[in-house]
């Protein structure tokens, strides 16, 4: 259905359970209760995964410092779900090699224990030994599901043959997999389109603004038209923004205690040269734990971890993107990094309950679902969690909502294909067959079917007759990409704005490769799409530029 169909349906008949956020949190809880057959709506202000979701790390991981807080349950189970997600969503989620170097050998060997028993307000440097013990922790939690493999420990020289552009006072290098999310928003949408395909709606641009009684009012943020639903239930999903969302409605317990975390993108070749196809994760001067991270021919530089009032409010500071330039030289000292080097940043707001803590990463990344009232209807709030757990989190809040609604569960989630993972072919040489099936299907060449199994999956077949019914013209502005492509993402994937086009259906915007006449020409095949009239045309051009420019430091 789109936009227009889902909106008559729902005035028609209200959904059974309004999800409100599209994060990855509830973007999980709404395909698990769609696949069982629950009649479940989600609703987001903004675009799906515009918030707290799309400001990650990229990682899929379990967490290995928080052994450290003693969190051996939240590991573990965010090490079988980073399992799960590299198995589900093959052609997204990659297993990644994680490098940590190390400059001492016994450091941190007796802080370790009293940061476990929060007794530590000052992080200490961890050596080797500490590491070590972690990472034998770390590959017990999942050494049955075999999907990556163990860490490996080697020597500085070792180490500087590997990677020559190290830290020459570097001791020891440990290197283990987790996994790199190559873009959380196209999981995060593909994750919903599958749940719409099992009976659930799925709309964006539609803002929760109270409730009263046995009703809900939600306001149509592209018409500004205002309406009414009565949900049995409510799941408050909606991150950073949770609390705000519970005083709509009366409700002032506080929940979230978020911390932002931001990112840098570096065009920076010598870089990216020297980490090759591997993650550093260290510990910079100050103790905060850092990274540096390969993403296709660029790389990401993070996070801080700073509290935040108001999760609207979220950028990278000039002092964080100094701090991130900085950070590169704890490792490799003689690669320099400038403003120049950055074609894109991110910042965001981590949900985390609140808490007492004496600093932010000792509070828990653990997550949690809180009981309220709005009017007469039961309201589950979706607190904390990490974007690796949402799965289990998601299976969690579902077997929770279906024994309120009397339902048994029919269907799990532990090996459901995401999106274009379904039936996805892992060796090269099947992969190669794939595309050149696509090809021979659809008469479009070999260069088009291979852009879109990279891009999609086993999905490109559909955006491959999709192109041939619409059109293959490519767009004058960006090789390797056809007007039917972008009226696909348009049509069928429910982008509104260019700005969803650019950020979160592709990774455009993040790889640096958006210029002023592909916004003109975006909106121009978007207008013929949507029925814009000249006016509008140009106001979305303006938008989507404010967007790059105030969020993301994009200017063109």
């Amino acid at each position: 259905m789109n936009r227009n169909e889902i909106l008559t349906s729902i005035k028609a008949k209200s959904p059974d359970v309004l999800i409100v956020g599209s994060g990855i949190n509830g973007a999980g809880a709404f395909r698990d209760l769609a696949l069982n057959g629950v009649d479940v709506l989600i609703v987001d202000r903004g675009d799906f995964c515009s918030g707290a979701s799309a400001a990650s790390s990229h990682m899929a991981h379990g967490g290995i410092r928080y052994l450290e807080n003693g969190e051996f349950r939240l590991v573990r189970e965010a090490v079988q779900e980073r399992n799960r997600m590299i198995q589900n969503a093959p052609h997204l989620v990659k297993p990644l090699p994680t490098v940590v170097p190390m400059f001492k050998l016994f450091s941190g060997l007796l802080n370790a224990p009293f940061k476990f028993l929060n007794l530590l307000d000052k992080p200490a440097e961890r050596g080797a030994l500490v590491i070590k013990i972690g990472l034998i922790f770390y590959d017990a939690f999942t050494r049955a599901q075999k999907t990556v493999p163990p860490h490996k420990f080697e020597g500085r020289q070792k180490s500087l043959e590997k990677y020559p552009k190290l830290a020459q006072d570097i001791k020891f290098t440990a290197t283990y997999y987790d996994g790199q999310i190559l873009s959380p928003e196209r999981y995060t949408v593909e994750l919903l389109l599958d749940g719409e395909k099992d009976g659930g709606k799925a709309l964006n641009y539609v803002s929760f603004i109270g409730a009263q009684g046995n009703f809900v009012s939600l306001r149509d943020e592209v018409t500004q038209q205002t309406f009414s639903l009565h949900p049995k239930l409510i799941i408050n999903a909606a991150g950073p923004w949770i609390d705000m969302v519970n005083t709509t409605f009366g409700v002032w317990e506080r929940y979230i205690g978020g911390t932002k975390g931001s990112h840098l993108v570096l065009n920076h070749p010598e870089l990216r040269e020297a980490i090759g196809k591997n993650e550093f994760f260290f510990e910079n001067k100050d103790g905060r734990i850092v990274l540096i991270f390969p993403f296709y021919d660029k790389v990401i530089i993070g996070t801080s971890d700073l509290p935040i009032q108001n999760p609207d409010e979220a950028r990278c500071t000039p002092e964080e993107e100094q701090y991130f330039i900085d950070l590169v030289s704890r490792v490799f000292p003689t690669i320099k990094v400038s403003p120049e080097h950055i074609v894109f940043r991110f910042s965001g707001v981590r949900p985390l309950e609140y808490m007492k803590a004496k600093t932010t990463g000792q509070i828990t990344r653990d997550h949690s679902v809180k009981e309220d009232m709005a009017g007469n209807i039961p309201v589950y709030s979706l607190v904390g969690g990490k974007w690796t757990s949402y799965r289990a989190f998601g299976e969690q809040v579902a077997d929770k909502i279906m024994a309120i609604l009397g339902k048994t569960r029919r269907a799990d989630t532990l090996k459901t294909p995401i999106g274009g993972g379904k039936d996805y072919p892992l060796l090269g040489l099947a992969q190669i067959e794939y595309i050149k099936k696509v090809a021979e299907e659809t008469g479009l060449g070999d260069f088009i079917p291979r852009n879109l199994f990279e891009r999609y999956g086993t999905r490109a077949m559909d955006v491959a007759k999709f192109i041939k019914a619409t059109s293959a013209e490519p767009l004058k502005s960006l090789p390797g990409w056809t007007v039917g492509e972008v009226r696909f993402l348009v049509e069928r994937e429910k982008a509104v704005h260019a700005d969803d086009l650019l950020i979160r259906r592709s990774t455009l915007a993040w790889l640096g490769q958006v210029s002023r006449p592909l916004v003109d020409e975006l909106a121009e095949i978007m207008s013929a799409s949507l029925g814009w009239g000249a006016g509008q045309k140009q106001a979305e051009v303006t938008h989507t530029l404010k967007v790059l420019e105030e969020y993301h430091g994009v200017v063109l």
